[in-house]
């Protein structure tokens, strides 16, 4: 078959579109266009005597494509370009039939379709861990275990001066879980699934050089990374209430694709896309310098979910009341004639109707320290208010007044307007707001470039100005700027708001928690914040693994830690590895280290709740009597 390989690696180096820029095959590409019987690939082919022989067919002086044998010689193992793909191949996945799935034809498991889960299980901002993919269709059973709810443990209750170990889960209480953010969302589904008044989340960005905003392994690629937040988007959709909102923060790298993604997740909500000036220095690109990143907020259609948004004093358009004709603020209403009351150029209230005992001919009428503005216009005639005296107290803020020569003038606005789709503010600035306060609050944080906190506050606040009750979820917690900002909005207007942040990476104990311990300390002495962790089975195996750095540590002792445990997933048979075993030790360590990562169950990552009383997993009486009451079958 040499010969073969030979000529069809000729026939294809015709084609630029099967090799990489270092003149790599491509595979998968040749794979995928042989399977949508692409033109230009059948006609090389065609155009090859050995290819021709040997994929084609004549049928009544017709050529057929053979693409089920072509798609097994594309796949065999001596077609393959290194040691591991092949080594790989030789003990693939197999289907119920045990055919092995790679050769069948049935599925495309090379390439991160839109059908497929993401699990991505960081834990340490500089792994470059092999994703691991599901694909719903082929695998719905896996993923179904991999989303099961999973249990807790390591749970602790945060106050502003006591931290204790806790048995019981408290509804008051926020929430900071450590974990994989897509197995602690399946699990936090359980109870609250349509409670969730406002899903913040500020993802990886995903950027195209070694730029890395987020301190997170940011090397998804493109489809990946869709995948990767596909997934999450679906399950962001169940958590919220019916008026519920959801808000995701990204950069220009994809937001165009993330826009398009969203509406078709949720093609039941308006989805607009809000320009954020967070960098007004700009950071410089080739013809560029960018200066801004986008919130996308996606809201359902037909409801008035977004509150009414405070504006300052310069942004308000005033209107003079000096002819009180035409204003809304006035009417003909029956016993609503009153005065205005200023003293020391300030509005000060509203008089009673008594109060008219000067039997003003003028506008503007002074008493002692006080001046009395009454509603008579320019020609005399008295006005009237549209407001009652028992409710005109609740506009005084919509009023403010200006010194003249003879006396004074008032003004009608609003303090109170629409969000713009631009947002300038300086506030916003991310070197102020959020690095330099960031580093007050955590002086060795591992963040270079965090959210400005305001950022956080106007996107929520635009949510839940208007209940003070509600709940808002951020699954990808980062330094735990989300937390911050609800404990921020509720110190302003008395709000009783909880957050729930998720966090997988490591430094959600020596960052997250510790800025919004510091945070409640300042500003919500009388919050508390429970502190849990997802509890690991098969990821303390994954963290042997990416720990090792030698032979010995990873094949003696992992590998038949594996086999022993029998943490090795079922589709693949040990005997056929240590048939192959020549071939393992030809593989370099990290070649070595994605091998087993490969054969490793990972629906057993972290143990299950259903499987909590299994005397196997170990589980402590205070980590069952937590993770039970959590899901209210205490």
């Amino acid at each position: 078959m040499a010969n073969l390989f030979d000529a069809l690696l000729s026939v294809l180096k015709q084609d630029q579109r099967f090799f990489s820029d270092d003149g790599q095959l491509l595979r998968n590409a040749v794979y995928e266009a042989a399977m949508k019987m692409d033109t230009n690939l059948i006609h090389l082919l065609l155009s090859n005597k050995e290819t021709r022989a040997r994929f084609f067919k004549e049928v009544d002086g017709i050529f057929v494509f053979d693409k089920v044998g072509f798609s097994w010689v594309i796949n065999n193992r001596e077609f393959l370009p290194d040691s591991y793909t092949r080594f790989k191949n030789k003990i693939g996945l197999v289907d119920e039939h045990g055919e092995m799935i790679a050769t069948s034809g049935k599925v495309e498991l090379v390439f991160p379709y839109k059908d497929c889960v993401l699990e991505g299980g960081q834990t340490k901002e500089d792994q470059k861990r092999q994703e691991i993919f599901y694909n719903e269709i082929l695998a719905p059973d896996e993923v179904d275990r991999l989303l099961y709810p999973k249990v807790f443990t390591s749970a602790k209750r945060y106050s502003k001066d006591n931290v204790e170990d806790i048995n019981k889960f408290s509804e008051k209480d926020n929430l900071i879980i450590k974990g994989n953010n897509l197995l602690v969302i399946s699990s936090l589904l359980k109870r609250y699934e349509g409670r969730v008044k406002c899903v913040y989340i500020d993802p990886p960005y995903n950027p195209k050089s070694n730029a890395n905003t987020f301190a997170y392994n940011n090397t998804f690629n493109r489809s990946t990374w869709l995948v990767f937040m596909k997934t999450r988007l679906e399950m962001a959709k169940k958590f919220l209430t019916n008026d519920g909102v959801l808000i995701v923060a990204i950069d220009k790298n994809e937001q165009p694709r993330l826009q398009i993604l969203i509406e078709e997740i949720f093609p039941e909500y308006d989805v607009d896309c809000i320009t954020i000036i967070h960098n007004p220095r700009g950071t410089i690109g080739t013809n560029f310098s960018y200066t801004h990143e986008f919130a996308i907020f996606i809201t359902p259609k037909g409801k008035k979910t977004i509150c009414s948004r405070e504006l300052s004093d310069n942004e308000i358009e005033w209107t003079p009341l000096r002819n009180w004709g035409g204003e809304s603020l006035r009417t003909d209403a029956k016993n609503c004639f009153y005065p205005i009351i200023v003293k020391n150029e300030k509005i000060i209230g509203f008089g009673d109707v008594s109060d008219d005992l000067f039997h003003p001919k003028s506008q503007t009428v002074k008493h002692g320290e006080k001046y009395y503005i009454y509603p008579i216009d320019s020609k005399g005639i008295e006005r009237k208010w549209r407001y009652s005296r028992q409710s005109v107290d609740s506009i005084i803020d919509m009023l403010k007044v200006k010194k003249t020569k003879s006396g004074y003038d008032i003004y009608f606005g609003k303090n109170y307007g629409t969000y713009k789709t631009v947002w300038t503010d300086s506030k916003f600035d991310a070197s102020v707001n959020g690095t330099q306060m960031l580093k007050e609050l955590v002086p060795n944080t591992v963040f270079s470039y965090p959210k400005s906190l305001y950022t956080v506050v106007e996107c929520v606040k635009a949510v839940v100005k208007e209940d003070k009750e509600a709940l808002i979820l951020d699954f990808f917690g980062g330094s735990g700027t989300t937390g911050h900002a609800v404990m921020e909005i509720n110190k302003n207007d008395g709000g009783h708001r909880r957050f729930i942040l998720v966090e997988q990476m490591d430094y959600v104990k020596t960052d997250t928690l510790v800025r919004n311990l510091n945070v409640l300390k300042k500003i919500a002495p009388e919050s508390t914040i429970s502190y849990f962790e997802l509890k690991k089975l098969n990821q303390i195996i994954v963290d042997e693994i990416e720990a090792a750095d030698d032979d010995t540590t990873l094949f003696d002792d992992i590998y038949n830690k594996m086999k022993k445990s029998g943490f090795i997933s079922y589709k693949v048979n040990p005997a056929n590895i240590e048939m192959a075993a020549d071939d393992y030790y030809k593989l370099s360590i990290e070649g070595k280290k994605k091998f087993l990562m490969e054969i490793l169950d990972k629906n057993l990552l972290y143990v299950n709740y259903c499987d909590i009383d299994d005397e196997e997993f170990g589980i402590s009486e205070e980590d069952k009597a937590f993770t039970r009451s959590f899901y209210g079958e205490d």
